[in-house]
Order: structure tokens, then C-alpha cells, then sequence
């Protein structure tokens, strides 16, 4: 919460209050005149505009029709193996990593759940950082995004 303070001309104090309202959540806005009596003065209490929740996709819809986690597993070490050093691997490559991990974490449970979940944010991460995204989300809710996004157009 903050307070703003604005010095205008009275014919456009009515454009100045609509353009508080439409940018900040805003109280009651008092106005009073300059000493000098030219202009106006307004007095409101204004937070920021709550960001509207991104609709992320469940994990089922994201990975409704993806392969088995054992057919992803098999392509990204595949593709790894086969990629030569220095020729670095594609978007395609680190989304379904993530997408892989990001799956088994949902399936994992017991000791190693904690280490699976670990590696698939940080492999999540990693791709938010090559799409140099400037979404601030949970990282596997952005996978979960993009991997659906990518399998309606593969």
C-alpha cells in the first residue's frame, strides 16, 4: 500500500482519477485545491493490481498424450548420447527432460521423492532460463505449460 499525490489542472482531474483506477487498486481519492487556487490536488491510498493467476495446465492435460516415461527417458539419454560435444543440445531436448522429470516426480514416492522433485525444478529452471522467460511462477507449472503447448504442435 502506498499513498500517491497528484498536482493537476481541474479539468483533468476526472482523466486522472479514471487513470488511478485503471492502473492501481485505489481508495477514495480526496481532492483539494492549490494554495493558489489554479490547480487541484489528489490525495489516494493505491496498492497494485493483483496479476490475474496464469491458468496452468493440470498434469494430466500437459502430458495427456506424451509417451511413457520410459520411452522419454530412452530419447533424452539417446539424444545425448548421440549429440556431439560443442553442437549443444535443442529446446526440444531440455523441455522433455524436464517434462520426464517433472512426470516421475509426480509418481515418486518414498526416500527418493524429495531428490526426484530437486531435479526436476532445477531441470525446470533451466529451461525458464534458456526461453529467458520473465514469467515468475513454480517452474513445473511452466513446464507443464510449455510441454502441452509443444505436444498439440508435434
Amino acid at each position: 500500500m502506498f499513498e500517491i499525490r497528484v498536482i493537476c489542472d481541474p479539468a483533468d482531474t476526472e482523466h486522472v482519477v479514471a487513470a488511478l483506477d485503471r492502473t492501481f487498486t485505489t481508495g477514495n481519492v480526496t481532492v483539494y485545491p492549490t494554495r493558489d487556487g489554479k490547480r487541484n490536488r489528489l490525495y489516494v491510498r493505491a496498492d497494485h493490481h493483483s496479476a490475474p493467476e496464469p491458468s496452468w495446465p493440470t498434469p494430466e492435460q500437459a502430458y495427456a498424450d506424451a509417451p511413457s516415461i520410459s520411452s522419454e527417458i530412452g530419447w533424452t539419454t539417446e539424444t545425448s548420447a548421440h549429440t556431439p560435444i560443442g553442437q549443444g543440445l535443442d529446446r526440444e531436448y531440455f523441455l522433455r527432460k524436464a517434462a520426464v522429470l517433472d512426470r516421475m516426480a509426480l509418481a515418486a514416492d518414498g526416500r527418493d521423492a524429495d531428490d526426484v522433485a530437486r531435479a526436476a525444478v532445477e531441470a525446470a529452471r533451466h529451461l525458464m532460463g534458456l526461453d529467458d522467460t520473465a514469467v515468475i511462477c513454480d517452474a513445473r507449472h511452466y513446464v507443464r505449460q510449455q510441454y502441452a503447448h509443444w505436444a498439440t504442435h508435434h
